[in-house]
Order: structure tokens, then sequence, then C-alpha cells
């Protein structure tokens, strides 16, 4: 039988699980996306693009390991949300945790674009068989599909946040403020890779989108990540 002070042991250990892999995620994604993404794809030049994958093979394989961290950390960050939130709301809190595994899976998906990238800048001699022009389009093809997939399961990711910032603002130990900025950035997530995914064609919009959600989005979870690992401290 399972006693009130085992509980909260294990409820505060689920705690810091949840936080240090939010913070993990944090880092990961400011390199693989932020920092390596950002400077290796030249967006509309496909031959400056499969330059610096070909020049920065190793870097480009450093992030894609960098989102197989993100893909592990969010599936067990879906397990510790249901486990701290079943208490307030059981069924709401596994609906969040379905949403959360449905989005890893999208982003799964997504990866295996990067995957195929890889192979095609890799300098392997089968690759001889293909032109430069077609080595080329290939490259962006697959960088484009990885994109749009991941824009799209953010969508899912949105539901997600909504579904834990209900609960968490429901809840009497989780400051309001927390629930709040979850809320807000479910609906940036949720607008913002909507119009990403249905209306590129008003790119002027989302980047004002963007900027308008962009504290919220970066605050909302991360914040709740660092209260958790200050919850789970000790008394």
């Amino acid at each position: 039988m399972t006693t009130p002070v085992k509980e909260g042991l294990e409820l505060r250990k689920t705690a810091l699980t949840a936080g240090i892999s939010l913070i993990i995620m944090a880092i990961a994604a400011y390199f693989s996306y932020g920092y390596v993404h950002g400077s290796l794809v030249v967006q509309g030049d496909a031959s400056a693009t499969l330059n610096n994958l070909r020049s920065s093979n190793m870097l480009f394989r450093a992030e894609i390991f960098g989102w197989l961290l993100i893909l592990i950390c969010d599936i067990v960050v879906a397990w510790a949300f249901y486990l701290i939130l079943k208490p307030i709301d059981k069924k709401l809190s596994l609906l969040g945790a379905w949403f959360r595994l449905i989005y890893s899976a999208i982003l799964g998906i997504a990866i295996l674009s990067l995957l195929l990238v890889m192979l095609l800048s890799s300098g392997a001699d089968y690759l001889s068989l293909f032109t430069t022009g077609q080595l080329q389009g290939y490259v962006m093809l697959f960088l484009e599909a990885f994109e749009l997939i991941w824009s799209a399961g953010l969508i899912i990711f949105g539901g997600h946040l909504m579904i834990v910032g209900y609960v968490a603002f429901r809840s009497d130990t989780i400051p309001k403020v927390i629930g709040i900025l979850l809320l807000i950035a479910a609906a940036g997530y949720i607008i913002i890779h909507f119009c990403n995914s249905f209306l590129p064609q008003y790119d002027e919009f989302i980047t004002i989108l963007e900027f308008v959600f962009n504290v919220p989005m970066i605050v909302g979870e991360l914040g709740f990540g660092i209260w958790l690992m200050i919850k789970s401290s000790p008394d």
C-alpha cells in the first residue's frame, strides 16, 4: 500500500524528471534548430545549402541527434505531466498525454526527412547516379517536408498545451500565471502553425504572430519546468 509520504516523494521525482527534461529540450532545440539548422540551411538557395551540409556533415548529424533527444524527452514529459496533473483531472491529463504522444510520433516522421537529407549530402559513391541539380532538389524537398510535417505536428502540440494549461489553471498548487502562460502559448502554437501549414502565403502576418506569441511560447512550458524543479526540492 502506498503511503502519502511515498506518493509525495514519487511526485517530487516525477516533477524533477519533467523539469530536467524540459530544460534539456530547450537547450537541444536551440542547438538543433536555432543554431545548426539556421546556419546550414539557406532558404531559397539549394546550392549553398547542399554545400553547407556536405562541408559540415558531422554538425548536421549532431542536429539530428538533438532532434532525437527532443523526441525522447517529449515522451518522458508526456508521462510526467500525466502523473503530475492526474490528481486534478485524470481524464483530461490522459488526453493531454495522448496529444503529446501523437505530436511526438509526427516529430519522429519529420526527423526521417532529415535522415534522408543526411544520406543525400553524405558524399557516398551511389550519389554519383544523381546530377548535382537533382541532389539539390531532393535536399530542399526533404528539408521542406521536415518543416511542414513538424509544423503540422505543432498544431497538435498546441492542443496538448491547451489541456495542460487548463488543468494547471484549475490547480490549487500550481501558480495561476503558469496556467495562463501555457494557455496563451497553446493559442500561439495552434494559430501560427495552422497558418504555416494552410495559409503560407500570409508570411508577413505569420511573422507578426510569431513576434506577439514568442515570449509566452518560450516562457510558458519552460517556466512550468523550472517551477516543477523548484517544487521537487526538499522543504
